[in-house]
């Protein structure tokens, strides 16, 4: 009878580790698995491959630079040295997995209030540098670095660490980026939502604005007024889904480019807009006599995309802000600023998990 006690308790213990096994490989899984014909409990001597979980096959992606990448699993420790990335993980829910992060993280408005734990991460790179020795040693399972980094992702990779090169210069990159991060964090469906809110707004804006009159638009870039928008960024895409006219989308190529006082004056743009990040003010361009018979500046129709709390005109996430807006400026019959501080307001507490303000959102 002892005899007997003991197998039955050797059993029982057998049985329970194999359910708790089963249990937290569905909690590991990014879907769950097929449940077993049979329950564990029921099968008299159970083999390992009939209790375990089948686990999911590597995931492999192509990332924005056209390179093959492959995780074995859906990334838990990551490394994103692109603000524009670290803003859709925080969107995507995978906050928790950052654990390396772009330099001047500190000067993140955003992250001081929806992930100050971020201030305290080690900043590994950023567009211009990339610090490899420092991101190998927070052994990451994924890092994300901008195309301007394919050199360091190189090497990365070469040292046997994932790494995929983003470079979201438009609406429809954007929105691949975004998947691809859902691919590679497991959090597809998350993503899928995203996207299809972002074709929400994008249809309802160029549906209100297809056949309205579209006023000639420039943008001023950072480091002075007479650099603007080429014509393959994501800006001018902006511009023109809020039913305006992008005065500089004949110039080539996917980076801010210089122009002179006289090829602005030539366009003669009804509208301009400088980034919430210029090295100037708007003053300055009112106060430049090269641009005194510009329509924008006579009518003083210059405007300073908002907000206090990160730049809606760069390709992240809030961007979809920044077209609501450009589309309340260019058409305020159309999207009225209680609309668009509405979005906001909503659009932050949903993805960011904060409550913002009119003034954060730059209303004054």
């Amino acid at each position: 009878m002892k005899k007997r006690l003991m197998s039955l308790a050797l059993l029982s213990a057998l049985l329970l580790q194999l359910l708790s096994g089963c249990a937290a490989g569905t909690q590991e899984s990014a879907q769950p698995s097929v449940a077993p014909s049979a329950p564990a409990a029921e099968t008299a001597s159970p083999e390992p491959s009939e209790t375990e979980p089948a686990q999911p096959g590597p995931i492999t992606v192509t990332d924005q630079a056209g390179r093959e990448v492959t995780l074995e699993a859906p990334a838990e420790k990551i490394v994103s040295c692109y603000y524009l990335v670290t803003a859709s993980l925080l969107t995507l829910g995978q906050k928790d997995k950052i654990v390396g992060i772009e330099m001047k993280a500190s000067s993140r408005e955003l992250y001081k209030l929806c992930a100050p734990e971020f201030l305290d991460l080690p900043g590994v790179g950023s567009g211009k540098e990339t610090n490899v020795e420092a991101i190998a040693a927070l052994e990451p399972d994924l890092v994300l670095l901008p195309k301007k980094q394919l050199e360091a992702a190189e090497t990365l990779t070469g040292l046997g660490i994932p790494t995929a090169v983003v470079e979201p210069e438009t609406y429809e990159s954007f929105c691949a980026l975004l998947n691809m991060l859902g691919e590679l964090c497991g959090c597809e469906d998350e993503a899928a939502e995203l996207t299809t809110y972002y074709d929400g707004v994008v249809d309802r804006v160029t549906g209100l604005t297809k056949d309205v009159e579209k006023p000639a638009v420039y943008l001023a870039g950072e480091a002075s007024w007479l650099r603007t928008c080429a014509g393959r960024m994501y800006q001018r895409e902006m511009i023109e889904m809020a039913g305006g006219s992008c005065v500089s989308q004949d110039i080539e190529g996917r980076t801010w480019a210089d122009v002179s006082a006289e090829q602005l004056a030539a366009w003669d743009p009804e509208v301009i807009f400088a980034v919430q990040y210029a090295e100037y003010t708007l003053d300055d361009i009112r106060n430049d006599g090269a641009l005194a018979g510009i329509k924008a500046v006579a009518e003083d129709r210059l405007y300073t995309v908002p907000s206090e709390i990160e730049a809606w005109d760069y390709p992240q996430p809030s961007s979809i802000l920044g077209l609501l807006w450009m589309t309340h400026i260019l058409h305020p019959d159309l999207v009225s600023e209680e609309d668009y501080v509405k979005e906001a307001q909503q659009f932050y507490q949903t993805y960011f998990g904060i409550e913002v303000t009119r003034e954060q959102i730059g209303v004054a």
